[in-house]
């Protein structure tokens, strides 16, 4: 009883001391409230990116250095331009201080190789692509960029130098694409790259999709052109303005190449190539009507052997130019005029002047392949992987790891450390430790996939993290458990609407269709097609 009064009277005490200064603090919490601060920029002076993955993916543009086996270029299609001086092993960012990301065409100057070129805007068209902004130029192998004009082409799929003088270089720009545009067709500068004059221009529908310059005599240069337009909706390939053209002047005047054995009208994108050994030989994909008859002479591989003059047919393998907006390129090489490696869906390889076709080893959905002229046992490719890298002609090739993958979305959970979670175009979905114990950096193996597929959202539900809900393309929603390894399909619409109509499939999902978790409440999940659906008991009924 003898203590209880001043016990009493130090709580009573206490008491009072809590509530003033619960008090103070909510007198401050108002006047900081209406005075707010900014934040100084130099607060983030000192942040830094870091790589913690996933490896990937896209490049559309690869070049060497001529007999150095050590130096490689790669042009990413939304990630600027590495660049290896150890035979690949290593890369190296060099474009991430300009103001574009996509690169379409690289190029080395023959004479002097610390002059490379670049050409921005991918030309591979889908409905996911970058646009650049003209053509860029360094002087030291790449440490520095200069941009040289051509701002508004869009798209620069091939760079060509003069193999004698390195001042004249030519540039085949694709141009935007998604409506009319003059600043299409071919360019050429005779200052490297100071002036440039629009050498060839067939329509504000049609630009150059590839290009070609004879390295025996660089008076004479073919050139495709092809009709594009791209929309929302879809894309549309080919037309009257699409055709084969020559230049027997060094391009300052061309014309049209039409019968002679070449595909009658209306044509769609066409690529090229040549080689030093017999600059005789040029090999043209050329993307004709998918219902032509092959006897009437369409196919997909037109030869000549007389520089120019006549063509012939020599196969009508759909695969060597499958998905032709997205591909149609060919590379032969250097020192055998009957060697041609054609990048599509598939590397394919004819040792035969395209007579007959093998497959080849080099990676899938490829885009651009460099053969050393001075050592042609040493190829690159670059695909969708990323690249692939030969230095026995092809019989083997290594792929090494780019920092380039494109992301459609990223998410991270609540767990210490915290995992990042997205889906990467062409490849699966990943879930990477935004920090781990081991020394240089995430290990591969401590990425996971979980569901879905490239085009979607993933997202761990904030409660239960071993739970992500994770997309895909035509509507496929996976949930996908951590514990288990177990991806339950659980897509508001059962049935796989690909091939279908659009009139005729009761919900229309996007490529990368949205996907939400209710902060409120973590078992009601949204996704979202022409209508947002909701399900609260782990997609097993939609609403």
């Amino acid at each position: 009883m003898f203590w209880e009064k001043p016990m009493l009277q130090t709580r009573r005490l206490t008491d009072i001391s809590c509530l003033l200064l619960i008090c103070w603090h909510l007198l401050a919490s108002s006047s900081y409230a209406q005075t707010p601060t900014s934040l100084e920029p130099t607060i983030f002076d000192s942040m830094e990116y870091r790589h913690i993955g996933p490896v990937g993916n896209r490049v559309s543009a690869v070049v060497g250095v001529p007999g150095d086996r050590n130096i490689y270029y790669a042009g990413a299609a939304s990630g600027g331009i590495f660049k290896s001086i150890d035979g690949g092993i290593h890369w190296e960012p060099i474009f991430d201080d300009q103001p574009a990301a996509s690169i379409g065409a690289l190029a080395i100057n023959p004479v002097n190789p610390n002059i490379v070129w670049a050409g921005t805007g991918e030309t591979f068209i889908r409905s996911n692509i970058s646009h650049g902004n003209g053509i860029y130029r360094s002087t030291d192998a790449g440490k520095t960029w200069q941009h040289m004009g051509l701002d508004a082409t869009g798209r620069i799929g091939r760079i060509v130098v003069h193999p004698t003088n390195p001042n004249i270089v030519f540039a085949a720009a694709l141009g935007h694409g998604y409506g009319p545009q003059e600043n299409r067709g071919v360019f050429r500068s005779q200052d490297n790259g100071l002036t440039w004059e629009h050498v060839l221009f067939i329509d504000e529908h049609t630009g150059a999709s590839d290009l070609v310059i004879d390295p025996n005599n660089p008076q004479i240069l073919f050139a495709g052109m092809w009709q594009l337009l791209i929309q929302t909706w879809g894309r549309e390939s080919g037309g009257p303005g699409s055709g084969l053209w020559t230049s027997r002047d060094g391009g300052s005047t061309w014309h049209e190449l039409t019968g002679n054995g070449l595909p009658s009208k209306p044509l769609g994108k066409i690529g090229l190539s040549m080689t030093p050994i017999d600059s005789n030989r040029i090999y043209a994909l050329i993307e004709t009507n998918a219902d032509a008859n092959v006897d009437d002479h369409e196919g997909v591989l037109w030869r000549s052997d007389d520089g120019g003059d006549h063509w012939q047919m020599v196969n009508a393998d759909h695969t060597l130019a499958q998905r032709p907006l997205y591909y149609t390129r060919a590379t032969v090489a250097p020192d055998d005029r009957d060697e041609i490696h054609f990048l599509s869906t598939r590397h394919s390889v004819s040792l035969d002047g395209g007579l007959t076709i093998t497959r080849g080893t080099a990676g899938g959905d490829n885009h651009d392949m460099w053969i050393d002229p001075l050592i042609p046992d040493r190829m690159i490719v670059g695909h969708d992987g990323g690249l692939s890298i030969s230095t026995t002609r092809g019989e083997s090739w290594w792929r090494p790891r780019m920092p380039i993958a494109q992301m459609y979305h990223a998410y991270t959970d609540n767990q210490i450390p915290y995992y990042v979670y997205g889906n990467r175009q062409d490849g699966p979905s990943a879930r990477v430790p935004s920090n781990s114990l081991q020394q240089g950096g995430i290990p591969i193996g401590l990425m996971h996939s979980v569901g879905g597929c490239e085009s979607g959202f993933a997202i761990p539900d904030p409660v239960e993290n071993n739970i992500v809900w994770s997309g895909c393309y035509d509507s496929i929603l996976e949930r996908y458990d951590l514990n288990t390894g177990h991806a339950r399909n659980v897509s508001v619409w059962p049935d796989n609407p690909e091939g279908w109509a659009a009139a005729d499939v009761p919900y229309r999902f996007q490529w990368t269709f949205p996907i939400a978790i209710s902060p409120h409440d973590h078992n009601r999940v949204y996704v979202g097609s022409q209508y947002v659906h909701v399900t609260m008991n782990g997609g097993q009924s939609w609403d």
